[in-house]
């Protein structure tokens, strides 16, 4: 792999990644060329580094070691810590860590306790001392017996593969099943409905714009190409589309281009609500049909060309 390794000035040793979780397949291809790409982790509230892989001491999947003179733990939502190998939200303590938020007492106050950072990230340790992040501690999938689990994975690799999906976000709070809002990619699935000469603005074009969903979600079930991916219990048995995107104007995605759950969550409850009735769980049902329509409309001529890559819009 020289080539590839000259085209970095031929010098390069390693890299740190942060900023999002590093897929595994990715630390394993760069490891294999000669030049790791090791995983750290970090706020911008900690000055930003609490931990990393560094070429002396590393663990694949993991975020590494915590950086020296930082405390670090583990807790419950109850504020009790876990022991090694067990899940809960990473806190951190230490003179890197900042004083609070500018001029923003009540946000401070929400994450800073006793000089201690509640990052809102879901991990634990394991008995060597490697930090593992899972994801969003607060944005957890919670199944009606308890059970916990982080949708950020699912919700990715969903908009990854799919050219139909834009934007997903997974919601289960102690329910039967798990749900998900979909902004779906309209340009796709126009093109989609145009090559198969559907018109799109009969029931027959909405009702197939709908099972083109379905369909991506189901090929992670029993039988489909990536069943073995992810728990099934975790996936959408119910999905609610959006005909407006999450943005920043909207207040569903902050400065830093994350979703914010609580505000999705709060201005959704309806048609969350809803996706939990014996109608709301079929795709076809009214709300997702009439979201079609209203995503559909008066901004596309079947007769025009259409571009064979989905439309990038910046925000």
């Amino acid at each position: 792999f020289r080539r590839i390794r000259k085209q970095f000035g031929g010098k390069m040793k390693f890299f740190i990644g942060g900023g999002a979780l590093l897929d595994l397949e990715l630390q394993q291809f760069f490891y294999a060329i000669g030049i790791p790409m090791f995983q750290g982790y970090g706020l911008s509230e900690a000055a930003p580094v609490i931990s990393s892989n560094t070429p002396q001491n590393h663990k694949l999947g993991s975020s590494g070691k915590i950086v020296d003179n930082l405390q670090l733990k583990i807790l419950d939502e109850k504020g009790n810590e876990l022991p090694v190998g067990e899940s809960g939200e990473i806190v951190v303590k230490g003179e890197n860590v900042m004083q609070g938020y500018w001029k923003n007492e009540k946000a401070s106050k929400e994450v800073l306790k006793d000089g201690w950072l509640f990052t809102g990230d879901l991990g634990h340790l394991d008995k060597d001392g490697f930090l593992f992040v899972k994801g969003r501690f607060k944005s957890l999938l919670i199944g009606n017996d308890g059970e916990k689990y982080s949708p950020e994975g699912i919700e990715e690799t969903l908009m990854d593969i799919s050219p139909f999906i834009d934007q997903i976000m997974l919601y289960n709070n102690q329910k039967p099943y798990t749900t998900a809002l979909i902004v779906p990619n309209k340009n796709a699935l126009k093109k989609a409905l145009v090559d198969a000469s559907i018109d799109l603005y009969g029931e027959d074009g909405v009702q197939e714009a709908l099972f083109l969903l379905k369909s991506e979600i189901d090929q992670f079930y029993d039988g489909g190409k990536h069943e073995s991916l992810f728990p099934q219990r975790w996936l959408p048995s119910a999905i609610g589309i959006l005909d407006e995107p999450f943005s920043e104007e909207n207040k569903m995605i902050n400065s830093t281009l994350k979703l914010v759950r609580s505000k999705v969550v709060g201005h959704y409850s309806e048609l969350i609500n809803y996706l939990y009735s014996n109608e709301g769980k079929k795709i076809d049902n009214p709300k997702n049909k009439a979201a079609i329509k209203r995503l559909f409309e008066g901004d596309f001529d079947p007769s025009e060309e259409i571009d064979d890559e989905p439309e990038i819009v910046e925000e």
